[in-house]
């Protein structure tokens, strides 16, 4: 058994069973991936893989155990690098971090532009998605951190951090009746049409739990993942828009009123995900504080420990 042909099956599960994808993002070839992957199931006596021709259709029982202690391998033969890194290199390298579009648009810019001035050797990734999506991206060790709302603080696989609060605000044109309507309630909300983010986004879910024990329906009107997407259409006449309060600012949206309505909704808690057992730079848990001061390197220590 040979460490590369455990990259190999790694991949190839990643890559959906597609030999071709695990080969150009492996930069080798496909009958090189095909016959090391064959080699080790001749040596294991068993195949990791269902077949329908040379085409691969599933992967078996006995697969399925393989395939996650590889991906296992493959993070501990990252931890292994960064850690070498760390004490030969100790300010350059990549920082991959995982969040939705309201946490990259209204608050990572002033914690990265600290880091990026800090820290200016080190390559930084974003990959934005929904809350599902960044944790998944962590889980694999895709992302590096993962910064999101709810779904993320589910996952037994990784440490959460408690970052910050946030809440929502109505907003609407200048003029508009709701303005007078102080103070808001979930009725005067639900009678005119919603425009307010996708359900796989941003607290959603938290939202609907509140108009549904109240007893209320909205009428929602458009929904989408970018809370710039429901002001601009807010400020089209087509409804009220609903957003993290966070995603307003008096000089950009100075056509647009925001109406404070954390009254009736919960507080939502981002958090900040790194995966277990993972091995993190130095500079990673600089990230970390200049998000969160309160999770200083001793901190997210006990918490990984605990």
């Amino acid at each position: 058994m040979k460490l590369h042909q455990l990259k190999y099956i790694h991949e190839v599960a990643r890559q959906g069973l597609s030999i071709s994808a695990a080969a150009e993002a492996l930069h080798t070839s496909q009958p090189g991936v095909s016959k090391q992957i064959q080699m080790l199931e001749d040596e294991l006596k068993l195949q990791i893989f269902q077949r329908n021709g040379k085409r691969l259709t599933g992967i078996t029982e006995p697969g399925k155990h393989i395939v996650k202690l590889a991906a296992t391998v493959m993070l501990e033969m990252q931890n292994i690098k960064r850690v070498g890194d760390e004490f030969s290199k100790i300010e350059t390298g990549t920082l991959t971090i995982a969040t939705t579009h309201t946490q990259a648009r209204y608050k990572l810019p002033a914690a990265l532009k600290v880091f990026i001035d800090k820290y200016p050797h080190v390559k930084l990734n974003i990959h934005q998605g929904n809350p599902s999506q960044v944790t998944a991206q962590v889980a694999s060790g895709e992302a590096d951190i993962g910064i999101a709302t709810e779904a993320i603080n589910l996952d037994p696989r990784l440490i959460c951090l408690p970052c910050y609060e946030w809440n929502r605000a109505v907003v609407v044109p200048k003029n508009h009746r709701l303005i007078q309507a102080e103070p808001i309630t979930l009725a005067k909300i639900a009678s005119y049409p919603l425009i307010t983010y996708d359900s796989a986004f941003t607290g959603s879910t938290t939202v609907s739990k509140v108009f549904h024990d109240a007893g209320v329906l909205p009428n929602i009107a458009l929904t989408a993942i970018d809370a710039e997407v429901i002001k601009t259409y807010v400020g089209l006449g087509m409804g009220v828009g609903l957003i993290a309060s966070m995603a307003y600012d008096e000089e950009r949206d100075k056509d647009l009123v925001s109406i404070d309505c954390s009254h009736l909704f919960p507080s939502s808690t981002t958090y900040l995900g790194i995966r277990k057992e993972s091995f993190l730079r130095g500079y990673t848990y600089g990230f970390i504080e200049l998000l969160s001061p309160k999770f200083d390197r001793k901190a997210v220590d006990r918490e990984l420990k605990g």
